[in-house]
């Protein structure tokens, strides 16, 4: 019997159990989409899995439906899979450990949890699995590697797909419809770095206890970034220390929640001094901060007398100039919807790869021009400092249907279960709506889900009672597609 088992609906989050078993973060597919494969098999059901590991499933409409317009159920397999510093879990070959917290809530131990998009995979495996839901013909396709680019719905075949009603199960609000979404793409700022052998007192230095985020849907919160945060404190610096090594962040997409840096400085007095002059500048940060952010801290290791390969004082000023001059966090507002952000970027991991150090982000926008025009202020800016940029993973917005077919009924199938109006919205992160409008013309998409917190951090949670609603709302808009 699984942690989930007395919850319902059964077959959904049996479902959900069944895929936090399996290792799934992006890049690491290949077992859950075996498993869609085998699930079709094992029901006669028919289906296609291509070279990246997407597949489809297809389900006739019962009885009433069978001539009815085809309905598109789609979410992606992949998660953002991140874990405490002291968990100790292989999440490249390990499941998670679920817990329920409060009562209403599924958790993972010291991980992630993947709601995001797990329970999408479990509400579409729960009604291809019934034979007593009403339904019209049901394509269900299952993307792979969303979260580092949306690569599989970029890379699928979509030419044997006849629905042109697209439900996206990618959502983290209950009650929210979203009609539209930003375009992104992934920068990489490549700066080369020069070394040279000294002897010296190295400072080890840790910053974390960030709220962190999802890099679209909560940029627009003014949480700190933990890269830039140490770029700023770096550039505080009077006394003379060079970088030895700089790393911060996990994912592109997600706001960075802790960065490292290890700096040569001459001797003990000048590292207590600069251990000193950092821990008060990020004090001065987190006053600024105090109302957005929670617990700063700052951790330090001295290791005297040692003689390593620092990066030259020309070099570290440089990568010091990246970390502090890189745009990060909202460039622009929505003219026509001041609520909504427009244009972003979040400078989500610093790393050194070889004798560079890079800087990866993930770029949005609802604008074309202004994705492209903020991407080429990164490329500037790593030019002027000697460097370079590349990206990839490119994709276009989602933009709004004023004549929507899909999102009317379930507006009424909505106002019938909750007796009030749900929110429709378009929101600034990304979804997979936007590449499969551009490859089904004229599709009619709406993107909904239960209630998650902290998706893509180790607090994810996913409400229980609100995966149920969620699920009886998509089973009325089914029945009502007649």
């Amino acid at each position: 019997m699984g942690i989930l088992s007395q919850y319902e609906p059964k077959a959904v989050f049996q479902y959900f159990e069944d895929i936090c078993s399996m290792p799934h973060g992006s890049g690491n597919i290949k077992q859950i989409s075996d498993y869609l494969v085998q699930f079709a098999q094992d029901r006669s059901l028919a289906y296609r899995q291509d070279e990246m590991g997407n597949v489809i499933i297809w389900k006739n409409g019962t009885e009433g439906y069978e001539n009815s317009e085809p309905v598109i159920i789609q979410g992606h397999m992949d998660m953002v899979a991140v874990q405490t510093k002291d968990c100790t879990k292989d999440m490249e070959k390990e499941g998670l450990d679920l817990e329920i917290l409060d009562g209403d809530y599924i958790s993972a131990k010291g991980t992630s949890l993947g709601g995001d998009d797990g329970i999408a995979l479990a509400y579409a495996l729960a009604i291809l699995d019934s034979n007593s839901i009403a339904h019209p013909p049901i394509e269900a396709v299952f993307t792979v590697d969303e979260e580092i680019g949306l690569l599989g719905a970029q890379g699928m075949d979509c030419s044997d797909l006849k629905g042109r009603m697209f439900l996206n199960l990618d959502s983290e609000e209950e009650g929210i419809f979203t009609i539209s979404c930003a375009g992104g793409l992934t920068s990489v700022g490549k700066l080369p770095f020069e070394t040279e052998e000294k002897q010296g007192c190295v400072v080890h230095v840790s910053i974390f206890g960030f709220k962190g985020g999802h890099s679209g849907a909560e940029i627009h919160k003014g949480r700190l970034n933990s890269n830039l945060v140490l770029g700023r404190m770096l550039n505080s610096l009077k006394k003379e220390a060079q970088i030895i090594t700089v790393s911060g962040g996990e994912k592109d997409n997600a706001i960075s929640i802790r960065s490292e840096v290890s700096l040569l400085v001459g001797c003990e007095k000048c590292a207590a001094k600069v251990q000193e002059e950092l821990s008060a500048k990020l004090e001065e940060i987190a006053n600024e901060y105090e109302s957005v952010e929670g617990n700063l801290q700052i951790s330090f290791e001295v290791v005297p007398n040692q003689s390593v390969q620092a990066m030259t004082k020309d070099s570290t000023k440089k990568v010091i100039a990246a970390l502090l001059n890189h745009p990060n966090g909202i460039q622009r507002m929505n003219p026509e919807m001041p609520d909504m952000v427009q244009t972003s970027l979040n400078l989500g991991i610093v790393s050194m790869v070889g004798n560079e150090v890079h800087f990866s982000s993930s770029v949005r926008s609802s604008s074309e021009t202004e994705k492209h025009a903020l991407y080429e202020r990164v490329v500037n800016t790593f030019e002027m400092l000697g460097g370079y940029v590349e990206n990839f993973g490119g994709y276009p917005g989602w933009e709004y249907n004023p004549d929507s077919k899909l999102r009317d009924i379930m507006i009424e199938a909505y106002q019938e279960q909750y007796g009030k109006d749900p929110i429709v919205v378009g929101i600034h992160a990304g979804l997979e709506c936007g590449l499969f409008a551009a490859k089904l013309p004229g599709l009619d998409a709406v993107s909904i889900g239960p209630e998650m917190h902290d998706i893509h951090t180790t607090k994810e949670v996913l409400g229980i009672s609100s995966t149920a609603r969620t699920y009886e709302l998509i089973l009325r808009t089914l029945a009502k597609l007649k």
